[in-house]
């Protein structure tokens, strides 16, 4: 049977159908304030095992779910979710320290993300391919049909503890795979809450298995030849990592970044500042595409400089609980102090503080940076915190050139009116995604997103990540 979820009770973990109250208690306090928001149990590898077993044999069930059943249980989970969107905007807020504001669009999104997925359950097209190209071959033709690969393992990261999970779930159910979610430590809540509403909208037992589980034990989900694919989201160190130990499975990753951004001077500067405003210091930077380097045509910088900071003055720091507040606290008090770290490192070699730099336990105030060299750490690096660097460059050339000058390659924005400078960054940036007249931020759900380099291997975005979970299977007829 289900259970119901409150921040006051401790909650087991779901495997083959079955809500399990075994293994550690933990606390999972808010990064504001440190309360305890709620307890739940962590598994072990034993547990891990056994999840992984239940999803191998419920893949013989999920596998042949007709599509009008798949993408009934997807609506159901959409519907559901829409419903007890502020239930799951406050359980964000509370364990992962994310504003009001963004974790209800985070709710929304997982609502688009689970609706968009029953749409696609219905689209994964193949093909008719004709053979007769030689006379050997005379009468013969073939189809093509994907297939859901098997049992997936799947590894999420605090920052968006709903839709990034929503990004594993919903693409799985909508192709027909099984599926082992191990969600982030700090933030299982809204994983757990998310597996009741599937579990009540009917998706077969030990389809979807949910659980908490210290990171050597998810070792089985990176080692265990049963599950096919192992789909991450996380930083580029253990990402890598898992694909060199990753054996035989195919891996999906989507890892960090230092997301760029470019300013021309033929931009609109006051919105290309109000955007990079959002985009750096929305859930205080902590976003893969977070902008961390702006980039500004030499003769607009100081005006877009101005127009940036003077927007960033007006960011209300503090409880995420707050209907008011613009920046909350970072997840844990040690990345606040690393951030800080690095911006009065950044200080000390020539950099000029424009605005914040300061601390109070996990919060950190958002900072603004600039005269900063490529090689400082708030640049060359993921700093994951709310800060930004503003730097002058002399021709669009060099911009992209600079934007490239990473490691990473996620995404990167555009802010300029010319056609033929857009088209130029397109084919010029080394990054997953470009967009065009606003911030690397952007994301809708839909869309292909993931990177190259250090940021990642394969994409998501629901039809996506449904190829990454299936296989393509060639049917030869001779007649």
């Amino acid at each position: 049977m289900p259970q119901t979820l409150s921040h006051t009770a401790s909650h087991g973990f779901l495997i083959n159908g079955q809500w399990r109250e075994e293994g550690r208690e933990v606390e999972i306090r808010a990064p504001y304030d440190q309360q305890v928001v709620g307890r739940v149990h962590e598994g072990t590898r034993k547990h891990a095992e056994e999840a992984v077993a239940a999803a191998v044999r419920a893949f013989e069930v999920t596998k042949q779910l007709p599509t009008y059943e798949r993408q009934r249980v997807l609506r159901a989970v959409g519907a559901e979710l829409a419903e007890r969107k502020e239930e799951f905007a406050r359980t964000i807020a509370q364990e992962a320290g994310k504003p009001l504001k963004p974790a209800r669009v985070e709710a929304e999104r997982a609502v688009m993300t689970f609706t968009v997925a029953a749409e696609e359950a219905a689209r994964i097209y193949g093909e008719w391919l004709p053979l007769d190209l030689m006379e050997a071959a005379a009468g013969r033709w073939a189809m093509v049909r994907r297939f859901p690969l098997g049992a997936v393992g799947a590894i999420t990261p605090f920052n968006f503890p709903l839709n990034l999970v929503a990004h594993k779930v919903a693409p799985a159910m909508a192709c027909g795979c099984s599926l082992v979610l191990k969600p982030a430590p700090q933030t299982p809540l809204s994983a757990l809450l998310l597996a009741e509403v599937v579990q009540q909208a009917g998706w077969p037992e030990g389809g979807l298995n949910v659980l908490p589980l210290a990171n050597e034990d998810a070792e089985v989900l990176v080692l265990d030849e049963r599950l096919k694919l192992i789909t991450f989201t996380g930083s580029s160190a253990v990402g890598w990592q898992i694909k060199s130990r990753a054996g035989k499975k195919k891996v999906a990753l989507e890892l960090g970044g230092n997301a760029g951004v470019i300013v021309h001077s033929d931009a609109d500067l006051e919105r290309a500042a109000e955007r990079c405003a959002a985009g750096g210091f929305s859930y205080s930077g902590q976003s893969c595409i977070s902008v961390q380097r702006i980039l500004v045509e030499k003769s607009v910088k100081e005006r877009f400089q101005e127009l940036l900071v003077e927007r960033v003055k007006r960011l209300k720091v503090g409880d995420p609980l707050d209907e008011g507040v613009d920046v909350g606290p970072l997840i844990r008090e040690q990345d606040a102090r690393r951030a800080e770290e690095w911006v009065k490192e950044a200080v000390a070699g020539g950099a000029k503080l424009l605005t914040g730099g300061q601390r109070a336990g996990s919060l950190l105030q958002p900072t603004v940076l600039t005269e900063t060299r490529p090689e400082m750490r708030v640049n060359c690096q993921e700093i994951f915190a709310p800060v930004v660097t503003v730097e002058a460059y002399e021709g669009f050339e060099q911009a992209l050139e600079r934007v490239n000058d990473s490691p990473y390659g996620l995404q990167a924005g555009v802010f300029t009116r010319d056609a033929g400078r857009l088209f130029r960054a397109y084919e010029r940036l080394d990054t997953g995604g470009v967009i065009a007249g606003d911030i690397p931020t952007f994301r809708v759900d839909a869309m292909p997103y993931g990177g190259i380099k250090e940021s990642g291997l394969g994409r998501e975005g629901l039809r996506y990540a449904i190829e990454e979970m299936t296989e393509r299977k060639l049917l030869v007829m001779a007649l």
